[in-house]
């Protein structure tokens, strides 16, 4: 079973490309939507890193058998938190243009949503949904897709959001988050775009020299490289799932 994660500020309806470049068939995949994405956030749920974090493990657990994990951008970071705490429900695990890096301060834009006040002047920009379209795809979401997800980010989101971002000061990670990365699964990949106008790609190779995982930087792709060429990803993960687990 192929398991799918996606981040902020998308649904889903982001892995649609992939799937369909993979050949999946409907009972090798599921993607589901982050509590709040999409969907109401259920009752009790406090959106923190970490209750989504146990929401992922949950995910996982619920299928039974090992899982090949993908994430981007918070799926991403909700993923190698996961994998790190639960490896022996993982078979492989690839992540996309996010990684937990002590190093990493967060971009603009998390810093903003992690400061009160601050952070729901930007979510009240964010409901004029003609430009929150276009911001998306400014920043280097397909446009098709852009145009999808805008209407989307609803009120439910964007307040899930705000507690997400607060709850990781902006995307500033240390401790156990990273120390516990020590107890990845062996068999993991990188994959990220040359131009990511939010994490850059030092960072994806400092993750990678750092904890000894391949790395493969696709050329004229951004943040949502994983839309932008699904085909060269499908290659990327269809070799990396054939591959011999590494010890």
């Amino acid at each position: 079973m192929i398991l799918f994660v996606h981040g902020v500020p998308d649904t889903p309806f982001l892995w649609g490309p992939l799937v369909k470049a993979l050949g999946l068939k409907p009972d090798q995949w599921m993607a589901p939507a982050l509590p709040g994405f999409g969907c109401p956030v259920p009752e009790g749920f406090k959106c923190t890193k970490e209750a989504y974090a146990d929401w992922l493990i949950g995910q996982m657990e619920a299928v039974g058998r090992p899982v090949n994990i993908v994430g981007h951008d918070w799926g991403a970071l909700l993923t190698l938190r996961a994998c790190s705490l639960r490896p022996d429900l993982v078979e492989s695990w690839c992540v996309t243009n996010a990684v937990i890096d002590s190093q990493y301060s967060g971009h603009r834009m998390a810093r903003m949503w992690a400061t009160p006040l601050l952070g729901e002047l930007v979510m009240a920009g964010m409901r004029d949904t003609a430009k929150l379209e276009a911001a998306l795809a400014e920043g280097g979401m397909p446009a098709s897709m852009a145009a999808h997800e805008a209407p989307l980010v609803d009120k439910t989101m964007r307040q899930a959001i705000l507690k997400l971002y607060r709850s990781a000061r902006g995307l500033r990670f240390s401790g156990d988050w990273e120390d516990d990365l020590a107890n990845l699964p062996a068999k993991g990949q990188l994959y990220w775009g040359e131009n990511d106008p939010f994490v850059d790609v030092s960072v994806a190779q400092r993750f990678a020299k750092r904890w000894q995982y391949p790395l493969h930087i696709e050329p004229d792709a951004g943040h949502w490289a994983c839309a932008e060429h699904p085909g060269s990803f499908a290659l990327v993960l269809k070799e990396f799932w054939a591959t011999k687990r590494m010890m």
